[in-house]
């Protein structure tokens, strides 16, 4: 199917509709939630520190009971922290906290502490799902409705804990994190329409992953074909960066990252094409690009699985934090189910070492740019 073709079935699509276009200025948590943060001290939270203008947050608890996880909306978390799962520490480092087994989000067995991108700022005239709250490659049919064509994330940090305790160790997601991701936009109404777009799937998530017995992790970076879930070949493709990729075992060395050691990556997503650095003080910096609006891979090859036009007509947005890889659901023979132990209970599970913990010391949003050549 062209790009003609696609455009023209896309604009009745309601997810466009011109309602995104409004500017108006309100506050509040997301989809009317209300919840009492637990901190409220504004010399203490994060956004005192970080510019969080253009985020929410999803946290693992549900403190007014609704039995949804809570989220928190543009205008409250610029006076929000959480004592446990998101707060300040004493160097002024964002701090992110996820237990292994905790409520999550209704299509996720991973518990997270994490920010997600709200290009809208507090103005919650324009949906959540709408094309004026999120980016798309420049080759998007509709480009131009768009809060913005691509965009830049620049991050600073250093994990401070992954999970422990697996029943699955093999599983490849077991004992990592996912620091930072682009997402796409689950939509519906899209994949009603059958353009192979859609899906909400993630053409990049940042990991690290360190074995309990290794003295360092591993920090590499997956694509994830852009097909449905049920498509056998809906897959993530991994990248290396410093150490192993995710299902390798052996213990990374010095080519490794240590817990408690900093890194930095920066995606800059221009035009169509997303381009990745990877810096850590002695360690070479590692690049990559990845042309989002074809089925090239990141080293140039054809990849005949992937669609021909890859993520161009999906929406976009970005996430950061702790998004907890260590899920407690058990399925043997998978990527994703580990088995990972937890009981619920915060204070028995931190003591038991069944968590995750990642403190950003930065966090820049941007509008993308050329890469210099």
């Amino acid at each position: 199917m062209t790009q003609f073709h696609i455009k023209k079935i896309m604009q009745s699509s309601i997810i466009f509709s011109s309602c995104a276009l409004l500017l108006a200025a309100c506050s509040g948590f997301e989809n009317g939630t209300t919840v009492s943060s637990p901190q409220s001290n504004k010399a203490i939270v994060p956004a005192t520190e970080f510019d969080l203008s253009h985020w929410k947050i999803t946290v693992p608890v549900d403190l007014d009971n609704n039995g949804k996880i809570d989220e928190v909306g543009v205008s409250d978390i610029q006076n929000y922290a959480h004592p446990d799962f998101f707060y300040l520490d004493e160097n002024r480092g964002m701090v992110f906290a996820a237990p292994n087994k905790a409520i999550t989000t209704a299509t996720s067995t991973n518990t997270r502490s994490e920010l997600r991108q709200m290009l809208r700022g507090a103005n919650k005239k324009i949906k959540t799902q709408y094309a004026g709250n999120n980016f798309a490659i420049a080759a998007h049919p509709l480009s131009e409705r768009f809060a913005a064509v691509g965009g830049k994330m620049q991050a600073t940090l250093k994990v401070d804990h992954v999970a422990l305790r697996a029943n699955l160790p093999n599983t490849p997601a077991a004992y990592s994190v996912v620091v930072g991701q682009i997402h796409a936009l689950k939509d519906k109404d899209l994949m009603a329409k059958n353009l192979g777009f859609g899906w909400g799937n993630e053409p990049i998530k940042i990991y690290f992953k360190k074995w309990p017995n290794h003295e360092r992790g591993s920090v590499f970076w997956n694509y994830e074909r852009n097909l449905p879930k049920d498509d056998p070949n809906r897959t993530d493709i991994t990248y290396p960066v410093w150490g192993n990729t995710w299902e390798n075992s052996s213990e990374p060395g010095d080519s490794g990252i240590a817990l408690g050691e900093e890194f930095s990556y920066t995606i800059n997503l221009h035009q169509n094409t997303m381009y990745l650095t990877f810096d850590a003080e002695n360690k070479k910096q590692v690049t990559y690009s990845i042309n989002l609006a074809n089925n090239l891979d990141a080293y140039g090859e054809i990849d005949k699985y992937d669609p021909p036009l890859g993520y161009t007509a999906d929406s976009m947005y970005f996430k950061a934090g702790a998004y907890n890889q260590c899920s407690t659901k058990e399925v043997a023979d998978t990527t994703w189910y580990a088995g990972c132990l937890g009981t619920g209970d915060w204070e028995i599970d931190k003591q038991n070492g069944d968590y995750t913990q990642v403190t950003f010391s930065r966090l820049v949003l941007s509008p993308s740019h050329a890469p210099k050549n």
